[in-house]
């Protein structure tokens, strides 16, 4: 309901528009871009807690959680469905304090949902598409939370995606 929602939304965007998710709005940015051609790039802020889309053929491996209740979670989409999302650049961030099997729940959720994302990321490339992960402390940013963009240096992660939207030919 959240992305059928969304993409009328942006079906009323003349030239459409860039998505930006936080969290479990990355599921929803995913399943938008698919009903609407009117988004124009996704700018994924740590993705996670609802499934990542693959298609139905090329289901990923799981990595599970100390609590496997925890872990992040695949869904399948026909063929047709999935390509939509190689049609436009997709960027996901995440920060810090990711871990798989990490002793502290947090990280080692993260991990799990980080795990999902590399191969969300490698599937959308396979297939022609055009997605980038970016582990932020890789970068040497530092000190980040779920909630990265809120952090004291957002500005640096601003840059980023200000950089990556003018490669993209996106900054108008």
């Amino acid at each position: 309901m959240n992305a059928d929602v969304l993409a009328k939304l942006f079906n009323n965007q003349k030239d459409g528009a860039v998505l930006v998710s936080h969290s479990m709005g990355g599921t929803i940015g995913w399943r938008t871009a698919i009903r609407t051609d009117k988004v124009k790039a996704i700018i994924a802020y740590e993705p996670g807690g609802t499934p990542f889309l693959f298609p139905e053929t090329e289901m990923p491996k799981i990595r599970s959680a100390r609590f496997k209740a925890l872990s992040a979670s695949a869904t399948g989409v026909p063929m047709e469905d999935f390509l939509k999302l190689t049609k436009i650049p997709i960027i996901l961030y995440y920060g810090d304090y990711i871990k798989i099997g990490s002793e502290n729940v947090g990280e080692d959720k993260w991990g799990t949902e980080y795990a999902m994302a590399q191969q969300f990321v490698e599937t959308i490339n396979r297939h022609g598409g055009d997605a980038t992960l970016v582990h932020l402390p890789d970068v040497g940013i530092k000190g980040n939370s779920h909630f990265l963009m809120q952090e004291k240096n957002n500005r640096e992660i601003l840059e980023l995606t200000l950089k990556w939207l003018r490669e993209k030919g996106l900054d108008q």
